[in-house]
């Protein structure tokens, strides 16, 4: 087994010296690409044996162990003319009509770039890829390790941060969903593709012979728009054992919204739409009128709505301001509570998504086809000693522990209430309905906020120092 943490962190370093490699960002997207590279060659041993006539889409000059595996071969000027010159350009144009491998390489190399410039540094990061067996558990297993670091690291890669959902939001929310073998899932704004490894995951539990796989396989699906989160998704489902694509480059708010038909539904949505960001012009035209609106967030939820089959179940990541939202988000809000059946709504504590985002954040869940009756809420409390969630104490699945128990068997406490429909209709479907159980919610005053109570305070005791100084020598 070779020591994968210690290959991860000498290619950080090694790149670190690369002129053309400018910040986090660019370092994992570099990373990434050629960690696909040594990843599909040694999922195509596996495929040789395991794929009925496999036949590789990339020619023999630009596989990998043709220009990368001998460690004394191709370097410095030579090797950085084949790569722009003549790799990219072939990865980029490759044939898609042959096999279905042909089309995950093309998606994955139609948007990314080669931001090394130094020939010799470039050789010293493959002979260290080269080092990582990927047919290996052990290596396969320590490695998928390593990739949840590289996601986490996207959370200070600037705004890549918005790809990355912690895990244990994304593990609970599929394991209150419950996929099922056999039922189509979708994540229309993928990122990393977290709720999709999630729910493989739990899936995959229910498989048990070829065809199951082949079925698990075909239900699994997500779209980005993005190319560094898509590569990012498109590796790790390789990763997974994914030989099929399963990420589709695209933004599926370009699509006309009645244009979303029967064999477009699926059965289960699981998703954390980008919030706090705004669509290109006349991307809201795809909608009608009364969903028109350039935010991101709420046309996801829209859409969404749509494509859900009957009693299809989502799972989905929304801010605070979508619940308390009017105008557009009131009129999407109707179409929710009329359409589906909102049964739940799970109330985040701050800091889940630090340091990305200080937004208040809430897990809807709500199931098409039923009008909603009534909705439960849960605001999740901080576990014992944690005042916040941060980089250094992040969420744990452990943390969901007493809502799933209660989840089961719901009753109020001073952490979950239950609201009628009509309270919510009444109210112009505002969803930001607080706890009724805490009657003074606490206050937090900044320092100069403090100091002022505090000069007032003491000025006041003064004031009441004097009148009795006052009462005793009258």
């Amino acid at each position: 087994m070779s020591n994968v943490t210690g290959i991860i962190k000498s290619i950080r370093d090694i790149m670190r010296k690369d002129a053309g490699v400018d910040g986090d960002a660019q370092r994992i997207s570099q990373m990434v690409w050629m960690l696909f590279m040594k990843i599909f060659a040694d999922k195509e041993e596996e495929w040789q044996h395991t794929l009925d006539n496999y036949e590789s889409p990339i020619v023999d000059k630009f596989k990998w162990d043709a220009w990368a595996a001998d460690d004394e071969g191709l370097t410095g000027d030579k090797l950085m003319e084949f790569i722009n010159t003549e790799l990219f350009p072939a990865l980029k144009d490759i044939d898609t009509s042959k096999t279905e491998q042909a089309k995950i390489i093309k998606a994955v190399f139609e948007d990314t770039y080669n931001y090394m410039k130094n020939g010799t540094l470039f050789r010293q990061v493959i002979n260290e890829i080269d080092k990582i067996d990927f047919n290996s558990s052990e290596d396969r297993h320590t490695f998928n390790d390593i990739y949840e670091t590289i996601l986490k690291e996207l959370q200070s890669a600037g705004s890549s941060g918005e790809y990355y959902t912690p895990r244990a939001v994304t593990q609970f929310i599929v394991d209150m969903v419950d996929p099922q073998l056999g039922e189509s899932v979708l994540d229309p704004a993928c990122g990393t593709g977290g709720f999709l490894t999630c729910s493989i995951d739990h899936v995959r539990k229910q498989v048990n012979n070829p065809k199951a796989t082949q079925t698990l396989q075909k239900s699994i699906r997500g779209v980005e728009k993005k190319p560094l989160p898509h590569l990012l998704c498109t590796t790790n489902l390789i990763l997974y054992g994914f030989d099929q694509p399963a990420v589709i480059r695209g933004n599926m708010l370009t699509k006309s919204y009645s244009d979303y038909g029967a064999k477009d539904q699926v059965n289960v949505v699981l998703s954390n739409p980008p919030f706090g960001g705004t669509e290109e012009d006349g991307t809201e035209k795809n909608f009608p009128k009364k969903f028109q609106t350039k935010e991101t967030a709420d046309l996801f939820l829209a859409l969404i709505i749509k494509v859900l089959k009957k009693n299809g179940r989502a799972g989905v990541v929304l801010p605070d301001g979508t619940l308390f939202g009017e105008g557009v988000k009131t009129r999407i809000k109707e179409e929710l509570l009329t359409k589906c059946n909102l049964h739940t709504i799970i109330r985040l504590p701050n800091g889940v998504f630090n340091p990305y985002t200080g937004i208040k954040t809430n897990l809807l869940f709500f199931e098409k086809g039923t009008p909603t009756k009534e909705t439960w809420y849960y605001e999740m409390p901080y576990p014992e000693g944690i005042k916040s969630f941060n980089k250094g104490r992040p969420i744990n699945i452990k943390d969901f522990d007493i809502l799933k128990e209660w989840w089961k068997n719901r009753e109020e406490n001073e952490y979950a209430w239950n609201v009628p429909v009509n309270e919510i209709i009444d109210s112009n479907f505002n969803l930001d309905i607080k706890n009724p159980h805490v009657v003074e919610a606490e206050i937090v005053y900044s320092s100069v906020e403090i100091l002022d109570r505090l000069d007032k305070g003491i000025s006041k005791s003064k004031e009441i120092l004097n009148s009795i100084k006052e009462i005793i020598n009258a």
